[in-house]
């Protein structure tokens, strides 16, 4: 599966820092494959950190814990708003809006 996490950055320098912290720590977490930071070619405030986890559970896993709490999720909470896992269709089954009841 696949993880992309937007963000509209208007301080590069401070987004850097904010970034590089949670990378590493990512990086080492069991089921991470790898890990991205992009920046889009026509938007400059536009930027992308793609990774790819062995499984949801693994990405899941890799939010948790008190390290993860205090650099990984201040960091994601600062990115834009939206659905952001994505798997293979034929794994992903019935697919509901966020929110949605069952």
């Amino acid at each position: 599966m696949i993880v992309v996490n937007r963000f509209a950055v208007v301080d590069r320098d401070r987004f850097l820092a904010q970034a590089q912290p949670a990378l590493d720590l990512l990086r080492g977490k069991p089921g991470c494959l790898g890990l991205d930071l992009v920046r889009n070619l026509d938007d400059p405030q536009l930027w992308a950190l793609v990774s790819s986890w062995a499984d949801v559970g693994s990405y899941r896993r890799a939010l948790g814990g008190l390290d993860s709490k205090m650099v990984v999720q201040p960091f994601l909470g600062t990115s834009i708003d939206e659905p952001s896992a994505y798997g293979d269709p034929d794994e992903v089954g019935e697919n509901r809006p966020r929110g949605a009841h069952r």
